[in-house]
């Protein structure tokens, strides 16, 4: 009987490794200029303003005496042909009682365009905004039913630092059809959060949130910073439902 046990302990043993999913080594390639061309062709801000206009502003060039003197805001990602993006949920904290504003320029002209948020989610830190406005330039996600691995090569498109930032990587990885927060080690700074991290093939892994520091944030150094990795699938559902119940829903096409 003694015998029997330990076998089948032992047998338990081999099993359970067996049984945990491995992930397998990240991709060797970095994000090059193609990805941040790509990405540059997709900047996107948010802005979240008591001023029910915001184009007199932009066409000046930002020229503070024309600007919102409230204004608060951060960087949002396009994912769809037809008007959908997401962004921080933190970046939409004062926005009650205030306009929000996409600020987009896949025409070749920026201009800033009223938006609606279609959902929020403040525990995952990720929001969804709808604009009438196609956007044939927009991200595709990283499959979500392969591993995206520790390791892999990215690099995020904010609007403060995106485009100053070299390629970093992914320091926590993701199993197929997980999501959450995750880490990754390029820094990010005011006016990053909601935009988008991307890997070496320009496709959409996550959302920027946070960064994290050691120190207090006057004399701040960086450690890493946070995204989250929304259910996608769940995300695509939401869009589906808004499309149907939306006013005049447009059926616009476009190429990513």
């Amino acid at each position: 009987m003694l015998f029997s046990r330990m076998s089948m302990a032992f047998l338990a043993a081999l099993w359970i490794p067996a049984c945990t999913p491995i992930s397998p080594p990240a991709d060797p390639a970095v994000p090059g200029a193609k990805v941040y061309h790509l990405a540059a062709r997709r900047m996107t801000a948010v802005v979240v303003s008591s001023k029910d206009e915001l184009n007199p502003w932009v066409e000046s060039s930002f020229r503070k005496g024309r600007g919102p003197e409230d204004a608060d805001g951060g960087s949002a990602v396009p994912i769809t042909p037809d008007g959908y993006f997401i962004t921080a949920d933190h970046v939409l904290t004062h926005s009650p009682g205030r306009n929000v504003f996409v600020l987009e320029g896949q025409t070749g002209t920026l201009k800033a365009v009223k938006a609606r948020i279609v959902w929020r989610s403040g525990s995952g830190d990720v929001a969804l905004l709808h604009i009438d406005v196609p956007t044939p330039l927009y991200y595709e996600w990283a499959p979500s039913n392969q591993w995206i691995p520790e390791g892999t090569g990215v690099i995020h498109a904010g609007i403060a630092t995106g485009f100053k930032s070299t390629p970093g990587k992914m320091v926590t990885g993701f199993a197929p059809n997980s999501f959450g927060r995750f880490k990754y080690d390029v820094p990010l700074q005011p006016g990053d959060s909601g935009g988008p991290v991307i890997d070496a093939y320009g496709r959409l892994i996550g959302v920027n949130s946070a960064v994290e520091y050691l120190v207090p944030i006057e004399t701040a150094f960086f450690i890493e910073s946070e995204a989250n990795r929304p259910n996608v699938h769940a995300l695509q559902k939401l869009i589906e439902r808004d499309r149907r119940n939306r006013p005049a829903a447009a059926n616009v096409g476009g190429a990513s």
